[in-house]
């Protein structure tokens, strides 16, 4: 029996995980979930796998829980300080890192050493905290598989090749819902436009991210971090049928492509079942969609956040936290309808009184954290 553990467990990644166990159930030992606010799901998801340890980060939702389970043999936590209690220094196998946010670093770091596998979904971890990542990596010995599709597809494709062999890795982007839209019309752009994406169903912050292409900002960095590779070894195409997820081109001429239908659960699925012969029922390949695959370079008109790329450090530094934190907080405003949408970019390209922190290397969470406060306050001052 394989037992693993889900952080974020009622989020979208996390409930995509639990859905994919819940059919094999009798392979799996669900040794922790945690959650945030949702009860409902966590409760339902305790039940099915009869799971003995929980953590619930919202105070709230923890003393809720804990009277619901009051009469259970079940172990609540409010924190990740019991993760020695919970796994007793024992590696299990498999532990998907699926919580959102910068919230989300912490948590993974201090699991790292719990597992024998690390899939991580979260990209502010990946993004902001890498390089502390990669250490306790080795340090413990645990294979990391990154989760989100793109990677994931990079990830999979190189399981036998040599990073040194790329020549160029392509990351596509489906475009968002302005991929047609009047450059004009930019100025009167509202929350309900942005948040209507024409292919995912995803969550307000991403579903704004995926508008203004600021998630494949980070895709990239999250590919530089991983793979090892300079910027100017990874391209952004626009390819709005989402079909193709990364193109490899090799050295020697060959180049790779990935596809997949646009379903999470197809990268999760592999992580979880890596090296066995288990299948995944999808639909027929789609000749069609192969057929049109519609591939195209980026205007920089109409995403101008892109060419962010141009301005960051080669090596990782505490200023990809401060554009992490940036954009967070203008995403924020624009959701709460203080700033217009087109803002987001112009105050992200105003952020030179960070510059410093491009020569900066995280040394620890704490350092990171610290600078993800005081760069939103900074923000929400100067943006309000």
């Amino acid at each position: 029996m394989k037992k693993i553990a889900i952080l974020g467990s009622t989020g979208s990644i996390g409930s995509a995980l639990f859905d994919i166990v819940k059919k094999d159930s009798k392979k799996f030992k669900i040794e922790l979930l945690t959650a945030n606010k949702n009860y409902r799901k966590l409760l339902k998801q305790i039940k099915f796998f009869n799971v003995k340890n929980i953590i619930v980060t919202d105070l709230k939702t923890f003393y809720k829980i804990k009277t619901i389970l009051k009469d259970k043999d079940i172990n609540i936590y409010n924190d990740f300080n019991s993760l020695k209690k919970i796994f007793k220094n024992k590696k299990i196998d498999y532990i998907m890192s699926a919580i959102s946010g910068l919230d989300g670093l912490k948590p993974t770091l201090d699991i790292i050493k719990f597992t024998k596998i690390i899939a991580i979904a979260n990209k502010e971890a990946l993004i902001c905290g890498w390089t502390i990542i990669n250490k306790l990596l080795k340090k413990f010995k645990t294979q990391f598989i990154p989760v989100d599709s793109e990677h994931f597809s990079i990830w999979y494709a190189l399981k036998n090749d040599n990073i040194k062999n790329i020549e160029k890795i392509f990351l596509t982007a489906s475009g968002g819902p302005f991929l047609r839209l009047s450059l004009s019309k930019f100025k009167d752009i509202n929350i309900k436009q942005a948040l209507k994406h024409p292919k995912w169903k995803m969550g307000k912050k991403i579903s704004i991210d995926s508008a203004t292409m600021m998630n494949k900002v980070f895709e990239v960095i999250e590919a530089k971090n991983i793979f090892n590779l300079s910027y100017d070894k990874i391209s952004i195409l626009i390819h709005p049928e989402s079909y193709v997820h990364a193109i490899l081109k090799f050295n020697n001429g060959l180049i790779k492509i990935i596809g997949h239908e646009t379903s999470m659960k197809i990268p999760i699925f592999n992580t979880l079942y890596l090296n066995t012969q288990k299948t995944l029922k999808t639909n027929t390949l789609d000749i069609n969609k192969l057929n049109n695959l519609n591939l195209n370079s980026v205007e920089y008109n109409r995403y101008p956040v892109v060419k962010l790329l141009h301005n960051l450090p080669e090596v990782c530094s505490l200023y990809e936290t401060v554009l992490v934190s940036a954009n967070d907080e203008l995403v924020r405003l624009f959701l709460e309808g203080k700033i217009k949408f087109t803002d987001i970019f112009t105050q992200l390209s105003k952020l030179n009184i960070f510059n410093k922190y491009k020569k900066i290397k995280p040394k620890n969470i704490n350092e990171i954290i610290k600078l993800n406060k005081y760069v939103r306050l900074k923000i929400a001052a100067i943006s309000v």
